[in-house]
């Protein structure tokens, strides 16, 4: 296989990034439909957009930092860096909260989000793999049977770890029970930033670290102090949250 993969002239990150929207906002109306939510359809409406605003600051921001080395380059700053998966779950959850605040909503809203943005994710995934070397993804080189060659020699191929990873985080969250509201998200979270704090360490698509650690990483370790200390849910119950008139 040659990288990066096109359908018909399109670059195959645009296609399952497109695939990846559309099936998780198909999946976020499931789980509404199937599970109820914590909100009315249209305060979600505003939240989902709070989200995505948030997300697509946070994935800039967080790419361009993890870019910085390349200030002052010939390469024009809105250039630098992408987008990055981690900034845009934690700049989606800043937007959210934000949203919250200005909206006086006090119940906590993220479980309904989990499974949908697990399928989104690892759709997404499939495309950054078919990208390669562009998309600066990958991992270190390896004499592994499994490693992938991108077009200078086998790598870890970290994007379908990630994959892997959103399984195995999905099938652990479908076997967990919970009462509280809120836990699910917060265990979601947890769990992926500790995997992102593991597996970026046999990445070397950049040259930006402090103390050891790259901005993606120290993004994750902070996301972590904040789901454990404010972000945190309560001891609300979903059936109190999802019936709140009775």
């Amino acid at each position: 296989m040659e990288f990066p993969v096109y359908f018909w002239g399109i670059p195959a990150h645009l296609v399952f990034e497109i695939l990846g929207y559309v099936a998780g906002f198909a999946f976020l109306m499931r789980e509404r439909r199937l599970h109820g939510d914590t909100v009315d359809s249209e305060n979600r409406a505003w939240l989902i957009l709070a989200a995505l605003v948030g997300a697509l600051f946070g994935a800039r921001l967080l790419a361009l930092v993890e870019h910085s080395d390349e200030i002052g380059s010939d390469i024009p700053i809105i250039f630098l860096g992408g987008k990055t998966i981690v900034g845009g779950l934690l700049g989606g959850t800043i937007g959210i909260e934000v949203a919250k605040k200005i909206m006086g909503i006090t119940v906590r809203t993220g479980d309904v989000y989990v499974t949908p943005l697990i399928i989104s994710m690892a759709i997404g995934r499939i495309g950054c793999f078919l990208t390669g070397l562009p998309d600066a993804t990958y991992g270190y080189h390896t004499d592994l049977p499994w490693g992938v060659d991108f077009g200078d020699g086998s790598r870890h191929p970290t994007q379908l770890y990630g994959i892997l990873a959103l399984g195995a985080i999905w099938a652990f969250l479908e076997k967990w029970e919970t009462p509280v509201t809120g836990q699910r998200f917060q265990m979601f979270m947890a769990l992926y930033l500790i995997w992102r704090i593991i597996v970026d360490s046999i990445k070397d698509t950049t040259t930006v670290e402090w103390l050891g650690l790259t901005p993606i990483q120290w993004a994750c370790v902070l996301g972590l102090l904040w789901f454990f200390t404010y972000g945190k849910p309560g001891e609300r119950s979903i059936e109190d949250d999802l019936h709140p008139n009775v």
